[in-house]
């Protein structure tokens, strides 16, 4: 026993360094899921499954890959900038590997695409129009539609909204009816809400020329506005012909959440705040979502 104690106690040091190792692979595991759009894709992903849950329609796997792979690319090209010189000729070891992911991700994307129908590329295309109306020079004086402050949520929400729940509809080949219709505005107005923790984040970095909604209103009547939308947003549930208990269970809880963030929501935020905790609440509606339906 006595030389068993005196063994780990002399081995403590190299237990420390290889736990020290592990924390800081797990670590830069963390930031790479973040950095290179990993997170926002399953996000996307999980909107789908709401949108499927909600509608009633059954999920399609080859739209479910087509997005989700072609989700990294895009959203990293946005990120890092349209620029090829932003994004291609970094030197960095760190976005090396998220050029090549995008990469590797587009060409799977792209098979996918493949075996979509070609009415849900019509959507797709028009979506493409307006990401690339985000990204890419439009006018003049303004270098893309990101630098005109309101717009650039307005074509975000466009962009979340009709990526998850139009082109779903689409694919399923149904009827874009009533229903669907409520459940395309209210995943706007979702969408709109959560973008109003990253417009509060970037506040002290964005220049005033952007005239973002915190910088129009304040931060006090950002929160409220997003408070107000969220229901609204609830309220509009109850207009669907086609409602069950468990959705008015769930919009319920993602109305709550969402107001509960703009109630409690720092302006100092920490690191990963947004980037993952905000960006994650999809995720977090679709599990409770699996969870009550697996117990109705």
């Amino acid at each position: 026993m006595g030389s068993a104690l005196k063994f780990l106690t002399k081995n403590r040091g190299y237990e420390q360094f290889v736990y020290f190792c592990l924390m800081q692979w797990l670590a830069h595991l963390f930031r790479f899921y973040v950095k290179a759009s990993i997170h926002v894709a399953f996000a996307v992903i999980a909107f789908l499954y709401l949108t499927a849950q909600f509608l009633n329609i059954s999920q399609d796997k080859n739209l479910l890959y087509f997005i989700f792979f072609g989700t990294i690319p895009a959203y990293n090209m946005i990120k890092y900038g349209v620029e090829g010189k932003k994004f291609l000729f970094r030197k960095n070891i760190t976005h090396r590997s998220i050029q090549i992911l995008s990469f590797l991700a587009l060409l799977i994307s792209l098979y996918f695409g493949s075996l979509i129908s070609f009415t849900t590329w019509k959507g797709v295309l028009v979506l493409g129009f307006l990401v690339g109306c985000y990204a890419l020079p439009v006018f003049p004086k303004k270098q893309n539609l990101r630098n005109l402050g309101i717009l650039k949520i307005i074509i975000v929400g466009l962009v979340w909204s009709g990526t998850t729940v139009l082109l779903p509809v689409l694919e399923a080949q149904i009827e874009i009816s009533w229903d669907v219709w409520i459940e395309l505005l209210q995943r706007f107005l979702i969408i709109l809400v959560l973008m109003i923790p990253f417009e509060i984040r970037d506040l002290n970095y964005d220049p005033k020329e952007l005239h973002t909604v915190p910088q129009r209103f304040g931060i006090r009547n950002t929160r409220i506005t997003g408070i107000l939308i969220c229901f609204l947003c609830f309220f509009m549930t109850f207009l669907k012909d086609d409602l069950s208990t468990v959705e008015i269970y769930n919009k319920t809880l993602i109305v709550l959440s969402l107001a509960a963030l703009m109630i409690f929501m720092p302006k100092e935020q920490s690191r990963y705040f947004s980037s993952f905790w905000v960006e994650g609440f999809p995720i977090f509606w679709a599990i409770f979502l699996w969870g009550s339906l697996s117990i109705y």
